[in-house]
């Protein structure tokens, strides 16, 4: 049921232009934006690390927009009754939702690192070929999670999913993805560390550029292991309260 929920959910995100928008045009003008910030820097190796950065941004935004409109879009279609009422516990269907919205970001990373590489000559070379395939879709998986986490508050209220565009660029900053997470203050350190971002840009910069990426792959999984718990207790929770306060419709 996962497995089709997610390949159905990939289709339906690929018919939609604001979707492909923000999955392939958006991260293709912050990384040229990027580049140039970089580049104007002059330090060598730098593109490449910003181009990772790019791309896993791309992911995060396609996860943040399509998870926050995952419970949306369903109660616009009339369709969020129906899967509430279905048999199969709700967190096992709003998954692939948000699964599919991460793994649609990886065309983000492609057209970025394509796009480096055509107008900017940027080096595509791996260290580890085989650890960055395995980094890829744990980093996807992580994001993923992270997305279902933030779609399960997201039942009770019908405006929630404009609260997520707000956290697109903060978790951004704080993650590490375009900058170095030792340029931000002490204090921000901890909060970095229990959002999957922070590890799947890690796993896959160490996995291109050299470096251990083992430890950053197993807190990634290990992360996307507790959004499903933290997650699966509350979905039920505000599942059972939009029952009864009658706030499942919305529309």
């Amino acid at each position: 049921m996962v497995f089709y929920g997610w390949l159905f959910q990939l289709k339906n995100l690929t018919l939609s232009g604001l979707f492909v928008f923000t999955s392939l045009i958006e991260p293709l003008i912050i990384a040229t934006l990027a580049f140039y910030m970089f580049k104007a820097g002059g330090r060598p190796g730098t593109l490449f690390y910003a181009a990772l950065g790019a791309g896993v941004l791309g992911i995060w935004s396609s996860t943040l927009f399509g998870s926050g409109g995952a419970i949306a879009w369903q109660r616009w279609q009339g369709t969020l009754e129906l899967l509430v009422a279905a048999p199969p516990p709700l967190i096992l269907i709003v998954v692939p939702l948000t699964i599919a919205t991460s793994t649609i970001g990886i065309y983000s990373l492609t057209a970025t690192l394509v796009w480096g590489r055509v107008l900017f000559h940027i080096p595509f070379h791996l260290v580890h070929p085989w650890l960055f395939a395995l980094a890829l879709p744990t980093a996807v998986i992580g994001l993923g999670l992270l997305g279902l986490l933030i779609a399960s508050s997201f039942v009770l209220y019908r405006a929630a999913n404009a609260l997520s565009n707000m956290l697109e660029f903060p978790i951004a900053l704080i993650t590490g993805l375009m900058i170095p997470l030792a340029l931000l203050p002490d204090w921000l350190h901890p909060l970095s560390w229990i959002l999957a971002p922070t590890w799947g840009v890690r796993a896959i910069r160490r996995a291109a550029l050299g470096g251990d990426a083992w430890f950053a792959i197993g807190m990634c999984l290990a992360l996307g292991i507790a959004y499903v718990a933290i997650a699966a207790k509350l979905i039920g929770v505000v599942e059972r309260k939009a029952r009864q306060d009658a706030t499942l419709s919305l529309t």
